[in-house]
């Protein structure tokens, strides 16, 4: 399993609908792009309070199993969309740490890979081109 280095850009989801919608003009919404650690051993995205700040999100409070075993509470975003690679992902993050860590679920929902002995990602089913998912 690795870290890779990523360039993504992210949007207030919310703010996307409400400006598909028309209940906000589109140069309205929330976005930011940012270097960010794709972790194929993470579960869970974690956002830095200053990107949560800087993307308009709402965040609420949620119980959490920390590393060592106890129980607490941590703050999760609301949702969040990414685009990497020009492909979209949807998230929701742990607000913690100071630089944006995505977890390995962004890999399946932009049918990439994580290519061990090269350190890369790479197409999963489909090709760059062509991303195809298993349903």
């Amino acid at each position: 399993m690795g870290q890779v280095p990523v360039h993504v850009t992210l949007s207030n989801a919310r703010e996307l609908v409400m400006a598909r919608l028309g209940h906000l003009a589109p140069e309205a919404v929330h976005a930011y792009e940012v270097e960010a650690v794709l972790d194929t051993e993470h579960f869970h995205c974690l956002v830095p309070d200053a990107l949560t700040e800087r993307l308009g999100l709402h965040c609420y409070w949620q119980g959490i199993l920390q590393p060592d075993g106890s129980w607490g509470e941590g703050v999760v975003t609301e949702g969040i969309t990414l685009e990497l690679f020009g492909r979209p992902a949807h998230i929701q993050g742990l607000v913690m740490g100071e630089r944006l860590h995505l977890s390995a679920s962004v890999l399946g929902q932009i049918d990439l890979r994580y290519d061990e002995a090269s350190g890369e990602l790479r197409p999963n089913v489909g090709t760059w081109e062509r991303p195809v998912f298993r349903v």
